[in-house]
């Protein structure tokens, strides 16, 4: 394993992370979660789990990204501002 490359991909994957809870925009928010979720699918093929890699790129930034991106296209504001 290159030490360098999984630091850098493990702050990114805390950037990430960071930012999808402290932004206010909600489709932002989705996307940040989606590049959390494909960081952590390096993370885990770096370490040499590549069925958990495949699976985290299928399930956690693929499908659930979708899913909440059409939910995010679903939603109404309240408010007329």
């Amino acid at each position: 394993m290159i030490w360098q490359l999984d630091l850098a991909l493990l702050v990114l994957a805390v950037i990430s992370a960071i930012g999808a809870i402290s932004i206010r925009d909600l489709l932002g928010s989705v996307i940040l979660m989606g590049a959390f979720s494909m960081f952590m699918c390096l993370i885990w093929l770096e370490m040499g789990a590549v069925d958990v890699a495949f699976t985290e790129a299928s399930v956690g930034a693929g499908i659930t990204t979708v899913l909440f991106v059409i939910a995010v296209f679903q939603t109404e504001r309240r408010s007329g501002d």
